[in-house]
């Protein structure tokens, strides 16, 4: 029975040292000149009370509380919570440290936006592996901590060639999955935070795991594409080698436009704007159509795609508002051409009355000749 007492407050020395840890991590003292302490209080600290607590039982456990068959499966069931709880005491840790590095990279802006990017997802990626790894690495050794797992050993390592050729043909597409997204993430084609063009749909890349992508489109939808996709089709990806675009917008006006004007009010325009980033502008004639109408295209660059979209669209307000307030005769006109009048010959017919006569000839209408013959009879002949 003393042994059971000693167990238990060890256990619960160990969960109270856990909490000063905590409470120290915590404090202002150390909270705010350690970085890496608000991680760490964030995601340790159940695993540290749960690991705390199972290491600490554990090596309290006396050999003599073993015997019985209750003591051997209580035994048993520490060491496999043990695994367990160290696993995930430093999976977590690990997120830990990686996150004050991610929240790091996500401040960078400028230059260095596209790199920072490319560590996130190369980091993300990396980290997924490594719990990965350290899940099975943790799964194998709680199941060699039974007698008959260890007694067939040997026959399991004889036959793991033939099972990792059977898994590797029926887990073929997530495997290729898992490659594709290492060679992504890698090769540095498609980072987090890139904005892409898939499919006909524009958006950001918002998840990059080793066997899916999700993209966030303009309208908050999420499109989910596996990431085998990306290694076996074209993609548009415009944030490849840096974030910022060049937008441009189409203006169709008459030909009484005045270019020059329009240019100058354009500049004007983008130099109040905060979205413009203050490098690239030009207004030019693209294009004469048929119709008799020009085609105006304006660019413009922003510091990013969502800057890009929001800028052209308040400059092809302010452009369209300054042609119908300024210059209304050059908005666009559609013209008709009519064939001329036909010409008229002196002393002839023309018009309906020349159609209707021509239409009857000489004899006019036989209506007309029977009712002058009836009024014709009514006249006596002469004598």
């Amino acid at each position: 029975m003393s042994g059971w007492i000693m167990l238990i407050v060890s256990v619960v020395a160990a969960v109270v040292a856990v909490e000063v840890v905590r409470r120290v991590l915590r404090s202002r003292l150390i909270g705010e000149k350690w970085v890496l302490a608000g991680p760490l209080v964030r995601r340790c600290t159940w695993p540290g009370f749960a690991t705390a607590a199972v290491v600490t039982a554990y090596t309290a456990y006396e050999p003599e509380m073993a015997l019985s068959s209750v003591g051997r499966l209580v035994y048993r069931g520490l060491s496999l919570a043990m695994i367990g709880c160290v696993t995930w005491l430093v999976i977590q840790a690990a997120f830990a440290v990686t996150d004050v590095v991610l929240e790091r990279l996500i401040t960078v802006e400028g230059e260095g936006n596209r790199r920072a990017r490319r560590i996130r997802t190369q980091i993300t990626l990396v980290r997924r592996v490594a719990s990965a790894v350290i899940i099975v690495v943790a799964l194998g050794a709680m199941l060699f901590t039974f007698p008959q797992v260890q007694a067939l050993g040997a026959g399991l390592l004889a036959s793991a060639g033939i099972a990792g050729v059977v898994v590797g043909i029926a887990a073929q597409s997530t495997l290729g999955n898992m490659l594709a997204g290492l060679q992504l993430a890698f090769s540095d084609a498609l980072r987090l935070d890139d904005v892409v063009v898939v499919k006909g749909e524009w958006g950001r890349i918002e998840e990059l795991s080793l066997t899916y992508v999700v993209l966030r489109l303009w309208d908050e939808r999420r499109l989910v594409l596996p990431v085998s996709y990306f290694t076996a089709n074209p993609f548009e990806n415009w944030t490849r080698h840096s974030s910022r675009v060049i937008g441009h917008v189409i203006f169709i006006v008459d030909w009484s436009v005045p270019v020059e004007e329009l240019r100058t009010e354009l500049y004007r325009a983008l130099r109040e704007h905060p979205l413009w980033d203050q490098k690239d502008w030009t207004l030019q004639v693209t294009d004469t159509l048929p119709n008799g109408l020009l085609e105006l295209r304006a660019l413009m660059s922003a510091a990013d795609s969502a800057s890009a979209w929001d800028l052209k669209c308040d400059i092809r307000e302010h452009m369209v508002t300054f042609v119908r307030d300024r210059y209304p005769e050059a908005l666009p006109r559609f013209r008709v051409e009519t064939p001329p009048p036909s010409a008229t010959v002196p002393g002839t017919l023309t018009g309906l009355m020349g159609a209707g006569l021509m239409s009857r000839g000489l004899g006019g209408d036989p209506r007309e000749r029977d009712g002058s013959a009836e009024r014709d009879g009514d006249q006596p002949d002469p004598v």
